[in-house]
């Protein structure tokens, strides 16, 4: 699958994949918890990062409170969690990596659009589109817009984006789901991490037109 520049791209989920959000995130929501004074168990925030803000803080906060508590949210997250934000391991490299190949990197993620663009921005990934706002097979249409060949993630959410977008399902073992989950959700190759990625991406075959395919 080919962008329509002619240029093959790969894409890429942000939280648990390129960046280690736990830090930031569990500080954003003990933030809200001594606000609000309601009890969050921030660890078990963090073991089910990947779905959308509102399906957490309906954990905590009853269905009325929701939208002031995203709101909340979002306000707080920039100048707690951003700066709280490092690269997962290997990160860096897997995107060096496509571009060292000559693709384009695509950053699709469940976080807001905003958050999305200012984590790529804070981490220094090169990434040719940034899109938030979306999750699971949601994120299939911004990858089939942007030519993804394959969506890297850590989530089955993740696995249903590539199979929407018709694209290889390439799962990292770095997020709530291990790597016996995640090939038995269906990803078409599973990576412990990030610091495999540059040797498979080496072995993933390109077509006549310069498009890497699995």
């Amino acid at each position: 699958m080919e962008s329509s520049d002619g240029a093959f791209a790969l894409g890429f989920d942000l939280d648990l994949t390129l960046a280690d959000t736990r830090a930031g995130i569990s500080a954003v929501y003990a933030a809200i918890a001594a606000e609000t004074g309601v009890r969050i168990d921030t660890d078990a925030v963090v073991r089910r990062l990947g779905p959308p803000l509102e399906v957490e803080l309906a954990y905590w906060f009853p269905p009325e409170r929701v939208p002031a508590m995203v709101d909340l949210y979002r306000e707080i997250y920039p100048g707690l969690a951003i700066p709280a934000t490092l690269p997962m391991p290997g990160a860096a490299a897997a995107v060096d990596a496509v571009r060292a190949r000559g693709g384009r990197v695509i950053v699709v993620s469940g976080k807001n659009q905003a958050d999305t663009e200012r984590t790529v921005r804070y981490l220094g990934f090169e990434a040719d589109a940034v899109v938030g706002g979306l999750f699971g097979a949601d994120k299939g249409a911004a990858l089939r817009e942007h030519g993804a060949a394959a969506y890297i993630g850590d989530h089955t959410g993740d696995v249903d984006a590539a199979r929407a977008a018709s694209a290889v399902a390439v799962g990292v073992a770095t997020g709530a789901f291990d790597s016996a989950a995640l090939t038995a959700y269906g990803a078409d190759v599973v990576l412990p991490d990030l610091l495999a990625f540059p040797e498979w991406l080496g072995g993933f075959s390109a077509s006549p037109s310069g498009a890497p395919r699995a």
